[in-house]
């Protein structure tokens, strides 16, 4: 699989909220990059940080736009995310169900076909004023 297929599988995944068809195109040792937070490594960190991503949102990617180096070593995406906070996330506002929109972005390293780095980001500001005025 090239990586510009190799990312769209895992957004694709993201957006069926299949979480083990998205850590099987990860190495054993990727490396997650928290927006605004922690660098975490494997998968069981992963597994754990998505299981906190489903308890707390209800999220879909749409417009996602994916750009890869010509060596396929590093990729980028850009896209949209539209969700609901469901349940209240530690150190944020308190969750009600309110609906955002909001874009975000990602960088990818790619090691032997596989995801060894993605790194999250979007405006934290922006997503906390979006609930505050939904609350």
């Amino acid at each position: 699989m090239n990586t510009l297929d190799l990312i769209k599988a895992y957004y694709d995944a993201f957006n069926r909220r299949d979480r083990e068809a998205m850590l099987a195109l990860m190495s054993d040792d990727v490396v997650h990059d928290l927006n605004q937070g922690l660098r975490e490594t494997g998968h069981e960190a992963f597994r754990l940080f998505l299981a906190r991503m489903d308890r707390c949102y209800e999220e879909t990617l749409r417009d996602v736009t994916v750009m890869a180096s010509g060596d396929g070593q590093r990729a980028a995406a850009e896209y949209v995310v539209h969700g609901a906070y469901l349940s209240t996330d530690e150190g944020l506002p308190e969750a009600k169900g309110q609906r955002y929109v909001l874009p975000g972005g990602a960088f990818f390293e790619v090691r032997d076909g596989r995801i060894a780095r993605v790194t999250n980001y979007y405006n934290l500001s922006d997503w906390i004023s979006q609930v505050s005025a939904g609350a």
